[in-house]
């Protein structure tokens, strides 16, 4: 995969949303609408804090979510309420944003609610934004959970709590067919699965994403040349 690396963790989320807004723009350019699905984490919200200061015409751009968290709304467990607090203040505002219905107890429902969603975008997303856990799971798709294996649909919900919650989820067959990946990887925790990733791996979640179209940008850290 094509390496984009940024001195440190500011650095390398700085780059990956300027790499954004250019796919962005020319989705915007091809077809006159663009998409872009973000994944959870830290490092994402000072990403799209300056993807969301970029000149694009964001009321033509659909924000959707790669994973959620089971939680009450507006709850810090939430990627949504971080995503928001990133985009508040920005041009990004202006853009169409789905949150995942995730703030009820059943994750199956709120699974299924996003299937409209997804299906009214009419087409692949333009941008998945993914990060990488130190087990190797990407998007909230964990070690051995059976949603690894759905094929059937574009989002699904995990079968067990992962990591204290269950989850929401873009399954494989969506994020395979998004017209570009972009993963954004830092701090040295990240080096053995860096390369387990980048060699194809697929024996951990992310090494299942297809790397044809997906780049990887990187603080030195993650990079392991800190």
């Amino acid at each position: 995969m094509e390496r984009i690396i940024g001195d440190n963790a500011t650095a390398a989320a700085h780059a990956a949303a300027l790499h954004i807004a250019e796919a962005l723009r020319n989705a915007l350019a091809a077809r006159g609408r663009a998409s872009l699905a973000v994944s959870g984490g830290t490092s994402p919200w000072i990403m799209l804090a300056k993807l969301g200061a970029e000149n694009l015409d964001w009321a033509s751009v659909d924000i959707l979510q790669v994973d959620e968290r089971m939680a009450p709304d507006g709850d810090d467990l939430r990627n949504l309420t971080h995503l928001e607090r990133s985009l508040s203040g920005t041009r990004a505002v202006a853009a169409h944003l789905h949150p995942m219905a995730c703030g009820g107890t059943d994750a199956d429902v709120a699974a299924a609610a996003y299937l409209p969603v997804l299906a009214a975008l009419n087409g692949p997303i333009d941008v998945v934004h993914l990060g990488l856990g130190e087990d190797g799971h990407t998007a909230s798709l964990a070690p051995g959970d059976p949603v690894l294996n759905v094929t059937d649909v574009p989002v699904a919900a995990t079968a067990r709590p992962f990591n204290g919650t269950r989850r929401v989820t873009l399954t494989y067959p969506c994020i395979n067919s998004a017209r570009q990946v972009v993963w954004l990887l830092t701090g040295a925790g990240k080096v053995p699965m860096v390369a387990r990733l980048d060699a194809g791996d697929r024996s951990i979640p992310a090494g299942r994403i297809e790397r044809e179209n997906a780049v990887m940008v990187l603080d030195r850290a993650a990079a392991g040349s800190a």
